[in-house]
């Protein structure tokens, strides 16, 4: 096999797609990790020099049987041939769990990087530890390991000690104009390409809150600049007084569009249904909105990671649900054959591939809105965290919010969210379905919707928990 440089361009390998958080060219990806690895495994580190939610991963995993096997089997089950063996030598980069944590303990100092490439393709890791797992989760025994609550529980502890790093003046050393730095002229080109996508041509600089003069623009550390605010008017309110038009809370790419949905569905089938219950906690929260609709979307690494109010309404409740941060569906793995090839086909971006599933088990935030519009009734939104973007922080807990007002964000980046409806809830949406994953982003605060039908019966207007 020929060194990664020396193969042209998409050789072997499958784009990584949906919000960009891995190198448009895997080959990027992948002379990345090979030469984190190699760093890694020239200067390991003793168990009782790591970082204390590394020590906390390695003691669960030596302590049980089960969960040793399955870390082990999940770098056993990844095939040994091109595209995986992603190292030029034949070896796979990760070739234990022992390496796998090793590494994670070296990304626990480092803010993700915008990786320079000359080929005109965006190259930045937006999700370094998913990249080490990236392979691995789509094993069966990763499928499994990742659904443990003890598995998840270290990668809670793992990441909120990577969110207190992004948090610090110490991470904005990524945030530079050198070549892979989040200011070099490639990357602020591509962030303002994002930006302006529907507005015509716009700068970083013209889009957002900064201070070029200053170091790292005036953001004192990654975690504000990830969480940075656009400029007044740069995202003016659709209709602020009119809820027949349903603005954008995010600004996000349509991912999916789902009538009639089940109580209870089979959501971890290749399809990836939606389960009510599953989704939003309990039979009580998810009853309402049996036979309603579900619109998600997902967020681009380069976008505006804030949540906005959809429209006018009273805040009835808010849930956060613990769930999982690297699990996707099996069917999106190495289970999932090419009926051309014969050959398996795993998303190259796991969980990308997995979002309608994730929305089900992955870790989230819910608020429930009764909404002004009689014709809307009570809608949930459910923000949903994917990997590395795990922290979903509420900036409104109670009362009445109107039209375009801040309500959240993700941290550390951005995710993937939905809009649940009652049924008889009609909706023409300004993208309409099916998509392909390929569509441009939809401005937050902008037009996503506009309601069809004729108010709801008043049941439909509160919502009944047992507490």
């Amino acid at each position: 096999m020929p060194p990664l440089h020396a193969m042209p361009p998409g050789s072997l390998y499958v784009k990584h797609r949906l919000g960009g958080w891995m190198p448009d060219n895997p080959r990027h990806f992948k002379e990345w990790l090979d030469k984190t690895v190699d760093y890694v495994r020239k200067q390991p580190k003793k168990v009782e020099e790591l970082h204390a939610s590394i020590k906390e991963f390695y003691e669960v995993i030596i302590s049980s049987t089960e969960v040793r096997m399955l870390f082990s089997m999940m770098f056993e089950q990844v095939p040994l041939k091109p595209p995986y063996n992603v190292d030029p030598t034949g070896q796979r980069s990760i070739r234990t769990w022992e390496e796998m944590l090793q590494t994670f303990d070296y990304l626990l100092d480092y803010g993700p990087k915008w990786l320079y490439n000359t080929d005109g393709q965006k190259g930045l890791v937006g999700f370094p530890f998913n990249a080490v797992l990236d392979w691995p989760m789509a094993t069966p025994a990763g499928v499994s390991a990742f659904l443990r609550k003890d598995i998840n529980r270290c990668f809670r502890n793992m990441l909120a000690e990577y969110s207190t790093f992004l948090a610090s003046s110490s991470s904005t050393a990524v945030l530079s104009s050198d070549p892979e730095g989040w200011f070099s002229p490639q990357a602020l080109q591509a962030m303002g390409e994002v930006a302006s996508e529907g507005y015509g041509t716009i700068s970083f600089e013209e889009a957002f809150i900064c201070d070029p003069s200053l170091p790292a623009y005036g953001y004192a550390s990654w975690d504000g600049f990830f969480t940075r605010v656009f400029r007044d008017n740069v995202r003016p309110i659709y209709k602020p007084d009119d809820d027949t038009f349903i603005a954008n809370a995010c600004e996000s790419t349509p991912y999916n569009f789902q009538k009639d949905v089940k109580l209870r569905d089979e959501f971890w089938v290749k399809g990836q249904p939606y389960s009510l219950e599953d989704m939003l906690g309990s039979v009580s929260y998810a009853q309402p909105f049996v036979g309603g609709t579900i619109y998600q979307a997902f967020l681009s690494a380069l976008s505006y990671h804030r949540w906005h109010a959809p429209f006018s309404g009273k805040i009835l409740d808010i849930l956060s649900i613990p769930g999982s941060y690297y699990a996707e569906n099996y069917w999106e793995g190495f289970a999932n054959i090419d009926p051309t090839t014969q050959q398996p086909n795993p998303d190259p971006a796991a969980p990308n591939n997995s979002q309608a599933y994730i929305a089900e088990v992955a870790t989230r935030a819910v608020m429930f809105i009764q909404a002004d519009d009689p014709r809307l009734g009570v809608v949930a939104i459910v923000m949903i965290g994917m990997a590395e973007v795990s922290t979903c922080e509420w900036a409104v807990k109670e009362g009445h919010i109107s039209k375009g007002d801040y309500i959240g964000t993700f941290h550390f980046g951005g995710s993937t969210h939905c809009l649940v409806f009652q049924k008889g809830v009609e909706l023409d949406l300004i993208k309409k379905p099916p998509y392909t994953g390929e569509e441009t982003n939809l401005p937050v605060c902008g037009l996503l919707a506009t309601i069809l039908n004729d108010p709801l019966p008043e049941s439909r207007h509160s919502l009944a928990i047992a507490k």
